[in-house]
């Protein structure tokens, strides 16, 4: 009995030991306050004034320029709010746009940018083409893709003709021009003439 009482000795302190361990790792855990998970809620954390944004290409030509008076940046989505927004699209081998607005959002990853309130787009005339404006509460500018369009009202002026509509599309690419539902068109005599006239040898 003598030989084995050291032996019951150590098992019971080693016991007592590890039970005291975990007791004092529990508590140490439950007086400790753990933060609770961040939450991402649709406040800004950066903000900008009188900034000025430009994407160029390989070659370094400025392809899109955004700016405005002031910028906020929202981590919850990436997004990007900008007041008295101005962009100017500048694309290779295509006619330079030109839209405002009171304000502008610019979301997933710079890829769209939606102008609210007022907003206005135009393309600047050449020597083969007259001006083209929109307008309407609501456009969406996709830069990578030299695209505007809106499913809301629209005015859109090409040269002296005038169409209204809900829903437009506009591809500054290929210079195609769509109203999705017109309610008045108003066709320019002048502008047909100058068509036919550019399309005959």
């Amino acid at each position: 009995m003598r030989e084995k009482l050291p032996s019951l000795v150590a098992m019971i302190l080693l016991t007592i030991l590890v039970a005291g361990t975990w007791w004092a790792a529990d508590y140490t855990h439950r007086s400790i306050e753990v933060d609770p998970p961040r939450r991402f809620t649709h406040e800004p954390d950066s903000w900008a004034k009188n900034f000025i944004l430009v994407r160029s290409d390989e070659q370094g030509r400025a392809l899109n320029r955004l700016e405005g008076k002031h910028m906020l940046h929202f981590p919850d989505d990436d997004s990007y709010e900008i007041t008295d927004a101005r962009a100017v699209s500048n694309q290779v081998d295509s006619p330079i746009m030109i839209a405002t607005a009171n304000t502008a959002i610019m979301d997933q990853d710079g890829s769209r940018i939606t102008l609210v309130g007022d907003a206005h787009a135009q393309r600047l005339p050449d020597a083969e083409r007259k001006p083209l404006d929109v307008r309407s509460e609501v456009l969406v500018i996709l830069p990578d893709e030299d695209v505007v369009h809106t499913e809301e009202p629209a005015l859109v002026v090409n040269g002296n003709s005038t169409m209204r509509g809900t829903g437009m599309r506009y591809n500054n690419t290929t210079r195609q021009l769509e109203v999705f539902s017109a309610s008045d068109v108003k066709i320019s005599g002048q502008d047909r003439q100058e068509r036919q006239s550019s399309s005959n040898p």
